[in-house]
C-alpha cells in the first residue's frame, strides 16, 4: 500500500492511498466463488450456478464491497502506521486525474485531535462563595414554607394587596371587543402582577358585589400585538374577595413537614440540615463553574470543526427530545444549530483540557470513590441499600457517577493549585442567582 500525508492546517490532513488492483481483483474471486457454494437460483442446483452467471449478477455488488473494505482497511493501516488520532469522520474520495490500471487510488481529509498544553493554572484567582445557614435562614425558609400552605378565606371587606379575587370583566377598545378581554370568574391575587399594574390598582377598594367601569393603556411591548400600546375600557365586576392565611407554626406545621411527633425543635433541625444541603449543592456547582473557566482561560486550543459539529448536534437532539417530552411538536418549532454552537465550543474545549489534565495528573475516578458518592445520593432515598444496586446494575447511571467523581478530582486539584479566596456572600443574593 502506498499512502502520503499533508497537512492542510492545523488540524486538518489528508492522507493519499492506493491499493492494488489484482489485489481487489483476487478478493473479488474468492467472495463469488464462496458466493456459488450455496446460491440458490431457479433452473440450478445449489453450488452448481455457474461462475460466469454468478459473476454477471453479483459481481458489481461484491466488487464495490470489496473496494470499500479495502479502501476502510487501507485507511485504517495508514492512521495506525503514522501514529494520528482522528477527530471526527473522514471524508473518503477517488483521486482525480488519470487512472492507474495497478492501482486505485483516493484520499482520506479529516482532523486531528489538538496537541493540549496545560496552562499555568497557579496564576488564576478563585472566588469560594461564603455562606453560613444560621436562625435567620431557617426563619425565612419556613415563612416560604408557610405562604406555600397558605389558604384563602372569603371576607366582606373591600379587596386589598394580596387578597384573592374572583371576577368577571370585559375589555373593549374602541367600543369592540378585542380578543383575550373577556373572563368570568377569573381568579388573581392582588400585588402577584397576574394582571396590569393599572388593572390591579382599580379592583383594590372593590367589595364583593361592587363594579367599576375604568381604562387601561397596554403597554409598547405588550405581548399581545393586537393592542400593545392601545388604549382599553374595561368593566369589572368583583363577585368575591377572599384574604389569606398562614398556618400557624405549630405541631400541626412540624407533623405537615413529616416530622411525626410535631416537635418544633426537630422541624428546625431538619429544615437547617435541608438548607445546608443545598447551599452545598449550589456552592459547589458555583466553584465547579468557576474551576472549568479558568482552566478555558488558562489552556487555549484549536478545536476541531468535527467535534463542535458532533456537539452540536447532540445538544439539538437533547432540546428536540425534551420540548417533545413537554408536549410541543418539533415540525411546528424547528431548531436552528447555530443556538448552540458556542456551547458546543465550551463543552469540546473542557472535554479535552479535562481528559488532558487528568491523563497529566493521575485524576481518574477511583472505585471506592464512587462507592462513596453513590451511597452519598442514596441516602436522600427511603431504602438507600436497593438504590446502591440499582445504580451499579445501570451502566449508564454508574458512568453518570464515574464522571461526577472524576470533575470532583479535577476541581479538588485546580483549587489546589489556584489562588483561591473565600468571599462572604449574601445568602439571599447567591441562592436566588444560582437557583
Amino acid at each position: 500500500m502506498q499512502t502520503s500525508l499533508e497537512n492542510l492546517g492545523s488540524l486538518e490532513r489528508r492522507l493519499n492511498m492506493a491499493v492494488a488492483v489484482d489485489e481487489i481483483e483476487k478478493q473479488v474471486g474468492e467472495r463469488l466463488k464462496k458466493l456459488s457454494r450455496t446460491l440458490r437460483l431457479a433452473g440450478f442446483r445449489p453450488g452448481k450456478v455457474p461462475m460466469k452467471l454468478v459473476e454477471q449478477q453479483y459481481g458489481p455488488q461484491v466488487r464495490s464491497e470489496v473496494i470499500g473494505d479495502a479502501v476502510q482497511k487501507a485507511f485504517s493501516d495508514a492512521v495506525r502506521e503514522q501514529n494520528l488520532k482522528v477527530a471526527g469522520y473522514p471524508r473518503i474520495e477517488p483521486k482525480a486525474g488519470e487512472a492507474d490500471a495497478k492501482n486505485i487510488e483516493f484520499s482520506a481529509t479529516f482532523e486531528v485531535y489538538p496537541e493540549v498544553v496545560l496552562g499555568d493554572i497557579a496564576a488564576s484567582k478563585i472566588e469560594r462563595a461564603a455562606l453560613t445557614v444560621g436562625d435567620a435562614e431557617v426563619d425565612k425558609t419556613l415563612e416560604i414554607l408557610r405562604k406555600q400552605r397558605q389558604h384563602f378565606h372569603a371576607v366582606e371587606r373591600p379587596a386589598a394587596s394580596g387578597d384573592r379575587v374572583t371576577a368577571d370583566f370585559l375589555g373593549k377598545i374602541d367600543s369592540v371587543e378585542f380578543v383575550g378581554g373577556k373572563a368570568s370568574d377569573f381568579v388573581f391575587v392582588l400585588g402577584e402582577q397576574q394582571m396590569l399594574p393599572e388593572f390591579e390598582a382599580n379592583a383594590i377598594g372593590l367589595a364583593a358585589g361592587a363594579s367599576k367601569t375604568f381604562e387601561v393603556t397596554f403597554p409598547a411591548d405588550y405581548h399581545g400585538k393586537d393592542v400593545a400600546g392601545k388604549t382599553a375600557s374595561f368593566e369589572l365586576t368583583v363577585k368575591l374577595v377572599e384574604e389569606p392565611h398562614l398556618p400557624e407554626v405549630d405541631a400541626e406545621f412540624a407533623k405537615s413537614l413529616g416530622v411525626a411527633d410535631g416537635d418544633l425543635a426537630k422541624m428546625r433541625a431538619e429544615v437547617k440540615a435541608n438548607i445546608e444541603r443545598e447551599v452545598k449543592k449550589r456552592t459547589h456547582a458555583d466553584i465547579k463553574n468557576k474551576v472549568m473557566q479558568a482552566l478555558l482561560d488558562t489552556t487555549k486550543i484549536d478545536l476541531p470543526k468535527a467535534l463542535i459539529e458532533m456537539e452540536t448536534q447532540h445538544l439539538v437532539q437533547a432540546a428536540r427530545a425534551d420540548l417533545e417530552a413537554r408536549g410541543m411538536k418539533m415540525d411546528q418549532l424547528p431548531i436552528n444549530p447555530e443556538m448552540f454552537e458556542q456551547q458546543a465550543q465550551r463543552r469540546v474545549s473542557l472535554g479535552l483540557i479535562v481528559a488532558e489534565l487528568v491523563k497529566a495528573h493521575g485524576l481518574a475516578a477511583k472505585p471506592e470513590q464512587v462507592r462513596a458518592l453513590v451511597a452519598e445520593q442514596a441516602e436522600s432515598y427511603e431504602q438507600p441499600d436497593e438504590v446502591v444496586k440499582w445504580i451499579y446494575s445501570q451502566p449508564q447511571r454508574l458512568s453518570e457517577m464515574e464522571s461526577l467523581v472524576l470533575e470532583d478530582n479535577v476541581v479538588t486539584w485546580v483549587l489546589a493549585q489556584a489562588k483561591v479566596e473565600d468571599k462572604v456572600v449574601n445568602f439571599d443574593e447567591f441562592m436566588g442567582k444560582s437557583a
